[in-house]
This record gives C-alpha cells, sequence and structure tokens, in this order.
C-alpha cells in the first residue's frame, strides 16, 4: 500500500477497525436516512441536504442527493454547490470524498474509499481519500477506487474502473479506464 493509505491495525482479521462509539453513528445514520429521507420524492432534496448535515456532511450551495444515493458516513463527505450523487450512487465514505462544484456521480457509479492491505496476514482495513475536481462527470456504474482524483472537467464512461488518477479535461472509459482524449 502507498503512503496516501491510513492502514486500521487491529490485531486481528475479525476485528472490527471502528469504535463502539463509531459504529453507534454509523448505525443511527443508516436508520435516519432510510426512514427520514430514502423515500422521499425527489423535490424534497432541501430536507435531505438538511438530514445530511445534521450528521455532518460538508455541503455548500445547493447540491443534490437522490433518495435512492448511499453514503455510508456523511461526516466524512463534501459536496460543492450543485454536485450530484445520482439514483443509487455509492458514496462508501470510510475515508474522504470530495465532490466540488457542479460534479455529476452517475446513477450506480461507487466512490469506493475502503481496501484492505494485502501484504499483511490480519488484512487491515485502508482508507485513501477521493476528490472529484469541478464539472467532472462520473458515468453509471462507474467504479472509482481508493486514493484517486478526477480532475477538473474530466468524463468517465460508463462501467469504467478508475484505478488512477484522471487528468483535468480528460475522458477515460473501459477496465482499467484509459484516457481516449486528453485534456
Amino acid at each position: 500500500m502507498n503512503g496516501a493509505y491510513c492502514v486500521y491495525e487491529t490485531g486481528s482479521a475479525y476485528a472490527s477497525p471502528w469504535t463502539a462509539g463509531e459504529r453507534a453513528k454509523l448505525f443511527l445514520w443508516a436508520v435516519a436516512w432510510r426512514l427520514l429521507c430514502a423515500w422521499t420524492p425527489k423535490p424534497l432534496n432541501p430536507w435531505r441536504l438538511f438530514v445530511a448535515r445534521g450528521f455532518g456532511a460538508r455541503l455548500t450551495g445547493c447540491p443534490f442527493i437522490h433518495p435512492r444515493a448511499r453514503i455510508t458516513a456523511p461526516w466524512r463527505l463534501t459536496m460543492g454547490d450543485r454536485a450530484c450523487l445520482g439514483d443509487g450512487a455509492q458514496a462508501y465514505t470510510l475515508g474522504e470524498i470530495v465532490l466540488e462544484e457542479r460534479v455529476t456521480i452517475a446513477q450506480e457509479a461507487y466512490l469506493c474509499t475502503g481496501t484492505h492491505d494485502f501484504s499483511k496476514p490480519e488484512i487491515p482495513l485502508a482508507t485513501a481519500p477521493i476528490r472529484v475536481g469541478a464539472g467532472a462527470f462520473v458515468g453509471a456504474r462507474a467504479f472509482v477506487l481508493p486514493g484517486t482524483t478526477i480532475g477538473a472537467g474530466a468524463v468517465v464512461g460508463a462501467c469504467a474502473v478508475v484505478t488512477r488518477d484522471v487528468p483535468p479535461g480528460a475522458t477515460v472509459a473501459g477496465n482499467p479506464a484509459r484516457v481516449l482524449k486528453g485534456s
């Protein structure tokens, strides 16, 4: 694992890296989202933003969170003005995720900040942040791995697997994602 990862050493492959308090907070968030937000129609976005802010999400301006989007830990999510988490999009925020202004994360895209350090017998959790630059677009069912940055104005094609940084203005597609068009 490179130095950008935060590795959670627990001494056991079966021990949780989270404290009891963190697990309780994750549970309360999951219940709150399901009861207060998951059923709401799209026009109730201000309500969903209110609930996410209540759990520590850093939201500026007026981003959009679809009612069927999933956020693991909103206190590790930052969204700029008009950023969008689409229908079924997953923000697996074991580490920080930053979506700058006007970012679109399309339906069922997966932003994954967690992995495991397979070089150790305990296989500890390892996290690294994801940053998506202003005006970037992440296509439907794309998968973005931990520790990657998608540059401003970049386009990630549908079903792409982003394994490394995407330059600003580039278009990438495939598995692993390759640059189709430069900036």
